[in-house]
């Protein structure tokens, strides 16, 4: 039996996996099980932040591994203390809390708002404010959380202390009014949404809301986060600072980490017993998460924001293409052809790209080589031209 039987036969079929089995990588090139070779213009759903099988992250982690692989939070080690202080300085946060993924980050999150609001407003606030086309996990609080109905049916009834409203000052002071408030928790990038990046006009009002009626800001960084905007964060485009920061996907490479970064107001919200997370702060995952830091740097973070660049001029004028939004290599575009088309078109053509919604959405690796990433955007505009025109293969 092949894999893609075995997948079929034994795994759970909640994914709708491309036909497309992959063995091996090295940098943003993937191979299949034919041995044909494609550029990867997705790195693992932004988690491959230095692409496949970077020699140097891999040294890291294996000198860890062969060192020590794990040892459960009743204990210290080095890696993830080191990890947090790294996180704390480079964003301006005070703690940290590691967990598993962006769903348990965002939970932490959760957990801690609601903490800080019970010890300040005993009784009074209970309610997390987000935004519509939002998307923050599918764990049952995370998915209440997502401001998308079509991620809720089958599930009902949601997690109560919810609710979503169009991204405008006004439809949130509507919600503020009621007085039940304890957070507003908001993408900077809706990512799953579509690639559509808030006004930076509403998300400063918001900031100035929250402050205002100590209502606490908590900024979803699950897929923006590691310099994936160009910026280590991507709250960090708008001037604001959150009061709880969540973060996963590429913050440690390839590996499994995710982390809730708080601020004065919320530091020593969680003591002793009231959150924890088995795998959390793993000193393998902590050591892939420290060389990724070490690796964005200003020049590398300046090389995203012009990849970023050249992908929107050249993808904005091509034949086929509507509107190309994001930031940095967080790229949503809108074609005339339907997305699905135009994603077998540059696999055929020997491109993986992704989608979000009814869009095609590009999460390249940020250190991606310039000839390759050229060449797999020739392939994408040729695969988006509405005229039919056969992509280019690489």
């Amino acid at each position: 039996m092949n894999v893609m039987d075995l997948d079929r036969t034994y795994v759970v079929p909640s994914y709708r996996r491309y036909p497309l089995e992959l063995v091996c990588g090295r940098g943003s090139e993937v191979t299949d099980r034919d041995g044909r070779v494609y550029i990867d213009l997705g790195s693992g759903l932004a988690v491959n932040t230095l692409g496949f099988s970077d020699p140097a992250w891999c040294e890291a982690v294996t000198a860890q591994l062969t060192t020590l692989q794990h040892s459960s939070n009743l204990y210290f080690t080095k890696p993830a203390a080191q990890l947090a202080e790294q996180l704390c300085l480079r964003s301006g946060m005070k703690k940290v809390f590691f967990s598993n993924s962006g769903a348990e980050a965002n939970e932490c999150a959760i957990k801690a708002a609601r903490k800080y609001a019970e010890l300040h407003y005993p009784g009074q606030r209970d309610l997390i404010v987000t935004l519509r086309n939002s998307f923050h996990g599918r764990t049952l609080a995370t998915l209440a959380a997502t401001g998308q109905s079509s991620f809720h049916q089958e599930f009902l009834p949601l997690t109560p202390g919810f609710e979503s409203c169009e991204p405008s000052i006004e439809h949130v002071c509507n919600i503020v009014e009621k007085g039940q408030v304890a957070a507003f928790l908001i993408e900077i990038v809706q990512g799953e949404g579509g690639v559509v990046v808030l006004d930076p006009a509403f998300v400063r009002q918001l900031a100035s809301l929250a402050a205002e009626n100590d209502i606490l800001l908590i900024a979803d960084e699950v897929q923006t986060g590691a310099g994936r905007t160009g910026k280590l964060f991507a709250y960090m485009h708008t001037g604001i600072t959150p009061d709880i920061v969540s973060t996963a996907k590429g913050l440690s490479g390839g590996l499994p980490l995710g982390a809730t970064l708080f601020g004065e107001k919320t530091a020593d919200v969680l003591g002793p017993g009231s959150h924890g997370s088995t795998f959390g702060g793993n000193p393998v995952a902590a050591a892939g998460a420290l060389h990724v830091l070490s690796r964005l740097d200003d020049d590398l973070l300046h090389e995203v924001e012009s990849k970023s660049a050249y992908i929107r001029d050249t993808l904005s004028s091509a034949r086929g293409i509507i509107a190309v939004t994001g930031i940095g290599l967080m790229i949503g575009i809108k074609t005339v052809r339907p997305a699905a088309l135009v994603i077998d078109a540059c696999r055929e053509a020997g491109v993986i790209v992704l989608q979000a919604k009814d869009r095609i959405r590009l999460l390249p690796a940020l250190n991606i080589p310039w000839p390759l990433l050229k060449k797999a955007i020739r392939v994408v505009a040729d695969a988006a031209d509405e005229t039919g025109k056969a992509a280019s293969g690489v």
